[in-house]
């Protein structure tokens, strides 16, 4: 959430960079939203002001023998009684109206961000190895023959519906090493705190990283008023919620290997075939709390943790900085990894690491003490992925396919599958 005081010095810059994104100008909205908010505290100030000197002007009226005027000056106290009561709940709702449609206006992009209306505007950071080459024609991940049994859709529908999927076999062991491995690469060589948080959470978390109010239709609901967790970027993020953070503290780095539960509402008729899309997909995820001076720093920190686990997987794959029209709601720069899919001949997403500022602190009010200092600052945030595990799974089935329908395993993942060098067709 953007700050209505700073939105008040800056109108202009306000508007410019809701422009770049896409948006409509807000900031005079919302600084009339603000004027009303602040002159109804006004009047309810003056109010309680004369509230108190009329109930010392009744003591007076009294100790003169002026009962006329007494008796005035206790229905005076009464009608101002009255509108302050009334007067509250007329402040209540000028906050809640101005606390509604900050909500909803999107974070603003650094300003060395690329501008840009769609991922067509993204532009390429870096490149990181070759393109594999192959004296076969590659496949998909679900047309290799050897894993054709492994990769069980039709059982899953009949259990779940559509973009739903079981894994089978080799190729289940498979997605636990890739899970296992990223989880123990980012606690054990860079330094995350492994985290096992909920997968259901309330209101309020998806609140703080804001996914509500905007973003619900992507979300699942259950009847007990909770929501299945779209990413761990939720509860990890929400850890410091409502929090006074020493300074000592930061930067604090989680990490947690979890399943993700999406709606996809905006995605009918969108990669309907494979694993790609799904409703319920595992992820290990990183979270960060810094100091703002050093969020920048660390996001590029974030993107080097999340394109090692490509390197030791020895993936192909480009880094690319997603312009204004393309970024998520509540990110101020974000870093894409994609990797090669020579099934489809195509670079797909499978890490999006960005810098949220203080825009999620401020809607969970997570604050640390600067050492020295005597008031208090909100922290800034972070998250990436550190990867989506369905999708690496791909990237390892396609890249390294055989012609006969088998699959090498990476040499990384050897010894958490017991040894296993090939899977599918021997």
């Amino acid at each position: 959430m953007l700050d209505i005081k700073w939105i008040r010095a800056n109108p202009e810059v306000l508007d410019r960079a809701l422009q770049t994104r896409g948006a409509e100008p807000a900031a005079q909205r919302l600084i009339d939203l603000d004027d009303a908010r602040r002159a109804h505290v006004t009047c309810l100030q003056e109010a309680q002001e004369r509230r108190n000197a009329a109930s010392k002007e009744i003591g007076k009226a009294k100790g003169s023998g002026d009962e006329e005027k007494a008796k005035a000056l206790i229905d005076e106290v009464a009608e101002i009684k009255s509108f302050i009561q009334s007067g509250e709940d007329e402040a209540r709702k000028l906050d809640e109206a101005l606390e509604h449609a900050l909500e909803v206006i999107p974070n603003l992009p650094l300003e060395y961000v690329p501008v840009g209306a769609d991922e067509n505007d993204n532009v390429v950071h870096h490149f990181h190895g070759e393109k594999p080459s192959f004296d076969f024609e590659p496949k998909e991940h679900f047309e290799i023959a050897g894993l054709a049994d492994e990769f069980d859709f039709e059982r899953a529908a009949k259990l779940s519906g559509a973009r739903f999927a079981v894994l089978r076999g080799e190729l289940a062991a498979l997605e636990r090493a890739l899970g296992q491995f990223m989880i123990n690469l980012q606690t054990r060589e860079h330094g995350y705190e492994e985290v096992s948080p909920p997968l259901l959470v309330r209101d309020e978390p998806l609140y703080g990283t804001a996914q509500l109010p905007k973003f619900s239709e992507d979300l699942f609901h259950t009847i007990d008023g909770r929501w299945l967790i779209p990413t761990a970027e939720v509860p990890l993020t929400n850890l410091v919620r409502e929090e006074i953070l020493d300074e000592a503290v930061l930067p604090m780095r989680v990490t947690a290997l979890t399943y993700c539960f999406r709606s996809e509402a905006g995605a009918a008729g969108r990669d309907v075939r494979g694993i790609l899309r799904q409703h319920q997909f595992l992820k290990c995820e990183l979270v960060s709390v810094t100091k703002p001076n050093e969020s920048i720093a660390e996001h590029e920190r974030m993107l080097s943790c999340a394109e090692e686990v490509l390197k030791h997987l020895g993936l192909h794959y480009r880094v690319v900085t997603l312009c204004t029209g393309d970024m998520g709601f509540g990110a101020r720069k974000t870093y894409d990894i994609e990797v090669w899919l020579p099934g489809q001949g195509t670079y797909r997403e499978i890490s999006s690491c960005s810098v949220c500022g203080d825009f999620q602190a401020r809607r969970m009010n997570a604050r640390y003490r600067p050492s020295g200092e005597k008031g208090l600052q909100f922290v800034h945030t972070l998250n990436g992925s550190g990867l989506a595990v369905g999708r690496a799974l791909i990237a390892v089935v396609e890249n390294y396919q055989n012609a006969v329908g088998s699959v090498t395993i990476p040499e990384v993942l050897r010894p958490l599958m017991g040894g296993v060098e090939v899977i599918g067709k021997k």
